[in-house]
């Protein structure tokens, strides 16, 4: 059974920073991408960011320049470095990794950014 666990979400104003985390944990061989995704109410959950298990990362327009993602394959973890936060950037984030064939979804953490 593998288990992805998110934390570091939380209330913050428009312009502030926040650093999520997502640990994975249970019967990892390896992981493949990692992806961190967000689902605002009334919308569809959406791709923010992705990086490679050789660490290449990409991300949605909406939030380049703003956003870092970053993966430590010793402790299977990917964080998410959000900075210059936005009011349109609130919403549940979920962290999902692709070990083997199958993909595993964390429970999300939500972000919430004041005007």
């Amino acid at each position: 059974q593998v288990q992805l666990v998110e934390s570091g979400g939380g209330l913050v104003q428009a312009g502030g920073s926040l650093r999520l985390s997502c640990a994975a944990s249970g019967r990892i061989f390896s992981i493949n991408d990692m992806g961190w995704h967000r689902q605002a109410p009334g919308k569809q959950r959406e791709l923010v960011a992705r990086i490679t298990a050789g660490g290449t990362s990409n991300y949605a327009d909406s939030v380049k320049g703003r956003f870092t993602m970053s993966r430590d394959n010793a402790k299977n973890t990917v964080y998410l470095q959000m900075n210059s936060l936005k009011p349109e950037d609130t919403a549940v984030y979920y962290c999902k990794a692709k070990i083997g064939p199958f993909p595993y979804w964390g429970q999300g953490t939500q972000v919430t950014v004041s005007s």
